[in-house]
């Protein structure tokens, strides 16, 4: 009696083991690539899903996006200088079938890509392209990552890089560079001050020579402010017509 009580146990372990391998819930972000007997017969699910026991084999490929940081590189850009460059990559498996048939590990086959990728196409570009140019950068490494992986299945949404670490001679002439382009700048920039005070000058001493009444009218205002300082003796030369300010002043003309 206990060794039949110790068979049946058995066979009720062996069915439920069975039963729990044939019956699989699938989420909605998931996919079932089933095999059978070896030979792919399509994808299944989302929901509860029915497979043969023994005689199917089933893979859970998820469909979600996944985030992805390529490790950081050693490149050589076109003007030789050597940078470690790292970025992220966006994808998600757009067909499941492929990504189990056609590559043996999507995730790592993308990584070494990626990879690649980045080295090839950062390698093309000078240093002030690397750094200044760094949207057309990533739409190019996503577009030939993309191209890349679409065999197997696998759609490239974006691409970015994230840092770029230049050595620290590097570094150093930069900001060199920075610095005189400020000094540049700002030296203009006084320079164009000064063009314009000359030529706001200029047209002032036009007006004053057409109109002798406003020239003497700056002489009395100059005289004002220099009374207002303490000072012990002023010497203000006078070349004016006193008539014909006065008349200015009045609106009259002179001798009138």
């Amino acid at each position: 009696m206990p060794a039949a009580l110790i068979f049946i146990v058995l066979v009720v372990f062996v069915g439920l083991s069975i039963f729990a391998n044939a019956v699989r819930v699938v989420r909605e972000y998931e996919r079932l690539v089933v095999f059978r007997l070896g030979r792919l017969i399509g994808e299944k699910g989302p929901g509860l899903v029915l497979l043969i026991p023994i005689v199917d084999r089933a893979v859970k490929v998820g469909l979600r996006t996944v985030t992805m940081d390529v490790p950081p590189q050693d490149i050589i850009t076109r003007d030789n200088v050597t940078v470690k460059v790292n970025a992220v990559i966006y994808f998600r498996v757009i067909d499941s079938r492929q990504a189990i048939t056609q590559v043996e590990n999507y995730l790592y086959a993308t990584s070494q890509i990626a990879q690649t990728t980045l080295r090839s196409i950062l390698g093309q570009q000078e240093l002030d392209e690397l750094l200044s140019e760094r949207e057309k950068l990533n739409m190019a490494l996503q577009q030939v990552i993309d191209r890349q992986t679409e065999p197997w299945g696998i759609k490239v949404s974006t691409v970015e890089v994230k840092n770029v670490d230049l050595p620290q001679e590097m570094q150093r002439a930069i900001a060199r560079q920075a610095e005189a382009e400020r000094e540049r700048r700002a030296k203009v920039i006084n320079a164009e001050g000064e063009q314009q005070a000359a030529q706001k000058l200029s047209e002032a001493a036009e007006i004053l020579a057409s109109r002798p009444e406003a020239m003497q009218l700056r002489y009395l205002s100059s005289l004002n402010s220099i009374a207002s300082e303490r000072t012990s003796t002023i010497v203000f030369p006078f070349p004016m017509d006193f008539g014909s300010l006065l008349a200015a002043i009045g609106g009259r003309k002179p001798g009138g």
